[in-house]
């Protein structure tokens, strides 16, 4: 194993908070194999890069010698996890449960060592510990307890329904590292009040509280908001190599940075030296490329990202898109936006009238593809590159 100096560094890297640190150190100093949890309920049948924040951290905890559990939460998962929600969420199905944990298990081999994680799921002991038991774990705290949970605090104070089940899903997620003894449980950074329950319930039970390793919430294609499905502002792992490509060339100098740090397989060094070539007058575009090109390998091919690459080249760059254009937030309608409202409001055109003769003279182009459709209505979120005419430009985020 490496110093628990080393080790340390790597394990700090990118997180956002480590409860307890110095904790942590004690383990890491007895040189033996730790027992790393994270757990994952199955809610949607694909996993997207900003669940692969969590699951980098547990391969970089993989390569210092420690024991990886990769916790399916299927049955944490017919609860609905209530973190950030301002209202109680619909529970799945068992079957629809069971059926996004098989593609869980294809997928995150793509980034972790088969050979060296455990998968297990939290039915084990769950249906085990049966309606007694489940009491009894509901009378280890307390109602005002539970109200010191941030997003239950809101919906209480503004009169939003909270569903008695919604407070035990904290105290199951906790008991899972009861029953897992894990030694340090992962966690984006939403995630405190569960993660902390895991080291008061290990407490009551007699064992070693777990060290908490927060990681930050990666922000999707809009710099905005936490990357999610539902607001489709995601790349996900299994997304095409040119789709991947696209988007991750759609975000800004700004956000790609972020990607490099919590994303990355490069050492923190070659990131540093990366911002540096920038500030000595390197084009970014030049380092997304470097970037999208890592990442489609990672999860399809060396040879699918090279094609990725020169798809992009005959795509955007032989149309002579320039680098730089001015970069516009507009928030989306609930409804959508019409293109020649969207265009009229990025001052791309002088009028709705002049955007739908420009369409119809096949000069309007969204992400180097032609609009056809005068009527064409907008009602996803996310950055594309939007042009009329030859020189007209602009990065425009719709969130």
């Amino acid at each position: 194993m490496a110093s628990w100096e080393t080790a340390f560094a790597e394990i700090k890297r990118g997180s956002d908070e480590i409860l307890i640190e110095e904790e942590l150190i004690e383990r890491l100093k007895t040189n033996k194999p730790l027992k790393i949890k994270a757990g994952f309920d199955p809610t949607a049948p694909d996993l997207h890069l900003g669940h692969t924040v969590l699951i980098n951290k547990l391969r970089t905890f993989q390569q210092l010698g420690h024991d990886v559990i990769f916790l399916i939460g299927d049955f944490t998962g017919l609860i609905g996890d209530p973190t950030g929600k301002n209202a109680t969420r619909k529970p799945l199905t068992k079957e629809q449960v069971l059926e996004n944990a098989k593609t869980y298990q294809e997928q995150v081999f793509k980034i972790l060592d088969p050979a060296k994680t455990t998968i297990r799921f939290n039915s084990e002991w769950m249906d085990a510990l049966g309606a007694a038991g489940m009491i009894k774990l509901a009378a280890s705290q307390t109602v005002a307890r539970m109200l010191e949970r941030d997003d239950f605090k809101k919906r209480y104070a503004s009169n939003q329904p909270i569903a008695i089940h919604e407070f035990l899903y904290p105290l199951v997620q906790g008991w899972d590292s009861v029953a897992l003894e894990s030694d340090v449980e992962l966690g984006g950074t939403d995630q405190r009040f569960n993660l902390l329950m895991g080291r008061e319930l290990q407490k009551s039970q007699g064992q070693k509280q777990q060290t908490v390793l927060m990681m930050p919430l990666l922000e999707g294609l809009d710099g905005v908001q936490k990357m999610s499905k539902s607001l489709n502002n995601y790349i996900g792992i299994t997304d095409a190599p040119n789709d991947m490509f696209g988007k991750v060339m759609s975000i800004s100098d700004d956000l790609m940075w972020r990607y490099f740090d919590l994303l990355s397989f490069r050492p923190l060094k070659e990131i540093a030296e990366l911002k540096a070539s920038v500030k000595s007058g390197k084009n970014p575009r030049d380092l997304k490329i470097e970037l999208a090109k890592e990442l489609i390998t990672r999860f399809h091919s060396e040879e699918d990202a090279d094609t990725a690459h020169n798809d992009f080249i005959q795509r955007f760059q032989k149309n002579a898109i320039p680098d730089d254009m001015p970069e516009i937030n507009i928030a989306l309608p609930s409804d959508g936006i019409v293109i020649g409202s969207l265009l009229k409001s990025a001052k791309l055109v002088g009028s709705t009238s002049d955007a739908m003769r420009m369409i119809k003279q096949n000069a309007v182009k969204i992400d180097g593809e032609k609009v056809a459709d005068t009527r064409l209505i907008l009602n996803e979120t996310g950055t594309r590159v939007y042009q009329v005419g030859k020189r007209k430009f602009a990065r425009i985020t719709l969130s």
